[in-house]
């Protein structure tokens, strides 16, 4: 049985790679939903059915546990899901999960009061569907108190990225981490929420600045992904990965190659 991995775009390939390589011998079936990308500026009803849409394409695809590689798609949509859509028997989760675990340094089944953390003054790097919902703030309200965050709607950054125009990309960061500065001029840790902005890791450090610590998805999602199998039942299998894509599959393997930096072949979803 395969593990399902979407993302609207290419972004999830930084989860991806980070679960394969922690869980060599794992099935993964990755989807990117090229077509309609990005989904940062779209309103919650689209980002809902859409993925949804691409959701149910992984079950059918023999998934019975998707993760959602998309902050736009778990801030937006995920609630919802899990409220009345979702199949019996399947799993759908999202990325906020692993990134408040190691913010607030407490497991996500410690259902004790919120307390006080280290942590004062976050940075939150994100689409601006992601910043409008606060899925982000809400979720970390449930576990700690006393943490300011400041949101940073990071438009066009996303585009970039697919479009392969990595020195726009990076002006980009060093603008949109300029403008959340001039509102908390002091940091002590940034979140990238969006799974694209790994791949602009260095950017957006050299900008903060060495002394902030920058938490990055793709990590701690494969770790927490690993502790879900470990927990929930054998998914072994060949460790063949497939990639499916809703858009022109030689325009996204060539890119897809490009940011990983070795050859990926999509084929149309």
């Amino acid at each position: 049985m395969a593990v399902g991995i979407f993302d609207s775009g290419l972004g999830g390939l930084t989860v991806l790679e980070a679960a394969q390589k922690r869980l060599p011998d794992v099935d993964f079936i990755y989807l990117a939903d090229s077509e309609h990308a990005p989904y940062g500026v779209r309103t919650a009803d689209d980002i809902y059915e859409l993925t949804c849409a691409a959701v149910q394409r992984l079950f059918d695809a023999g998934c019975e546990l998707v993760i959602l590689a998309c902050n736009t798609a778990s801030a937006a949509a995920l609630r919802r899901m899990q409220e009345g859509w979702i199949p019996e028997g399947k799993r759908v989760l999202g990325v906020f999960v692993p990134l408040i675990e190691a913010l607030t340094e407490r497991d996500w089944g410690d259902n004790s009061p919120p307390r006080e953390v280290d942590v004062k003054h976050v940075a939150l790097f994100a689409t601006p569907a992601t910043v409008a919902s606060r899925a982000f703030q809400r979720e970390l309200a449930f576990r700690a108190i006393g943490v300011d965050v400041e949101a940073q709607a990071c438009g066009g950054v996303v585009d970039a990225i697919e479009d392969g125009d990595f020195i726009l990309a990076e002006a980009m960061v060093r603008s949109h981490v300029d403008a959340l500065m001039r509102k908390m001029p002091k940091p002590q840790a940034a979140i990238l929420g969006c799974t694209h902005y790994p791949l602009m890791l260095d950017a957006f450090q050299e900008a903060l600045g060495a002394d902030v610590k920058v938490f990055s998805q793709a990590n701690l999602v494969g770790e927490s992904l690993a502790d879900y199998l470990t927990r929930h039942g054998d998914k072994i299998g060949s460790g063949e990965p497939a990639y499916l894509t809703t858009g022109d599959p030689k325009q996204v393997s060539n890119r897809a190659t490009q940011f990983l930096r070795r050859q990926i072949t999509f084929t149309a979803a």
